[in-house]
């Protein structure tokens, strides 16, 4: 039960209003952002299995926008060297048409899930900034190319920025935090203008596609600071299209705080950008080892006290979860006419990346519906 003082009357808000109960989600918040949602391999097929037709029917009614959380990633599209294999990506933009979902292409340059050859020679030699620029060009091009006028929005370059301690130059005992471009092959051999690069490549591919650039942490505001004067001023100063930047929203039911949400949303929006909430998820379970970002390359070793719900999680915890993606949606509608859209990275809880990262094989119960794809309280709180 929720209490709001107005006009100094007291109303009590309990479970969905009327006006909402019958609504799926995209209904919900059709004035005000698309609600969007990532889809695992398993389910993308044009003949689905019963448990495949269940999610296909459960996107199509209460979603307006998917990603494929794999499938259009550079190491599933380039089996080999010289090779483009569409045929799964192109199963999954069909599906998204069927079920009348706007597509987002998620990701054209990631210092991760990208092959190893992609950035040598046949003799194993790096590649020249030359070759890796001709490389880059090649993939976004016929990526962009193919699904151009179906792909909306693509994310051109993902989690490029990090964050780091350095000494204090006025005070060395000290440090201060500082973001610096991360040291990917992709920044080691072609230098800082890559994102540049990739920016302009993808619109040149699809002039229409919106093109965002999208990392985590991004309520970090050191980060938020660094990629608005290092990625987004550049970029629009030189005439390059930048449409927006995404805030991976891989958050806990208790961080990061609502003002720091809040006030990266506020930053982005001045910087003239959109914002896209790109991979909300909301885990309920003890941080390992205060670890809040979402590198995919950090792992810690699984024990007991981090893994407190393989066998069901607590009414409370979920209602607790339920509370706070309502306070979370509260600052989003508060924020709307700088929010593009919500993206939930999951159908349900057993779909999660968060069961296994960064401990794998732990549980959770990150998104709106569980193992059976069953709504839970969040989803409830949501309408």
């Amino acid at each position: 039960m929720r209490c709001i003082v107005a006009a100094g009357l007291v109303l009590v808000a309990v479970g969905v209003s009327a006006a909402t109960k019958d609504k799926p989600l995209k209904e919900v918040y059709a004035k005000d952002f698309l609600i969007g949602v990532a889809l695992a391999e398993r389910y993308v097929s044009l003949s689905p299995s019963d448990e495949q037709e269940k999610v296909q029917d459960l996107v199509e009614r209460e979603f307006n926008c998917v990603t494929s959380e794999n499938l259009m990633k550079p190491a599933s599209l380039r089996p080999s060297r010289g090779k483009f294999d569409f045929d799964r990506a192109d199963e999954f933009v069909k599906l998204a048409k069927r079920l009348d979902q706007e597509i987002v292409g998620h990701v054209l340059v990631w210092h991760s899930q990208t092959p190893d050859w992609f950035f040598e020679d046949e003799d194993g030699n790096p590649l020249t900034r030359e070759e890796l620029i001709e490389e880059m060009e090649e993939h976004i091009s016929k990526v962009v190319k193919r699904y151009k006028g179906d792909v909306k929005y693509w994310d051109v370059v993902n989690e490029a920025v990090d964050v780091r301690s350095v000494p204090d130059p006025d005070n060395p005992s000290r440090t201060i935090r500082e973001g610096f471009f991360r040291e990917s092959k992709w920044h080691s051999i072609i230098g800082d203008d890559f994102i540049e690069l990739a920016f302009k490549f993808a619109h040149e591919a699809d002039p229409n596609a919106m093109l965002i650039y999208n990392d985590y942490s991004m309520t970090d505001p050191v980060k938020v600071d660094f990629v608005i004067k290092n990625i987004v001023e550049p970029l629009k100063k030189k005439g390059i299209r930048i449409d927006g930047v995404g805030m991976q929203g891989h958050w806990h039911v208790d961080s990061p705080s609502l003002d720091e949400i809040e006030e990266a949303i506020e930053e982005l929006a001045d910087a003239k950008v959109k914002v896209h909430i790109t991979e909300l998820d909301v885990s309920v379970l003890p941080m390992a080892f205060g670890y809040s970002g979402a590198d995919i390359s950090t792992r810690y070793e699984l024990q007991d006290e981090l893994n407190p719900y393989r066998d069901g999680v607590p009414d409370e915890v979920l209602e607790k979860q339920a509370e706070r993606y309502e306070d979370i949606f509260e600052i989003f509608d508060s924020n709307k006419r700088d929010i593009e859209r919500v993206t939930f990275w999951g159908v349900g809880d057993g779909d999660s990346w968060k069961n296994d990262f960064p401990v794998k094989g732990r549980t959770d119960y990150p998104l709106l519906f569980d193992r059976n794809h069953e709504p839970k309280p969040a989803y409830e709180a949501l309408k």
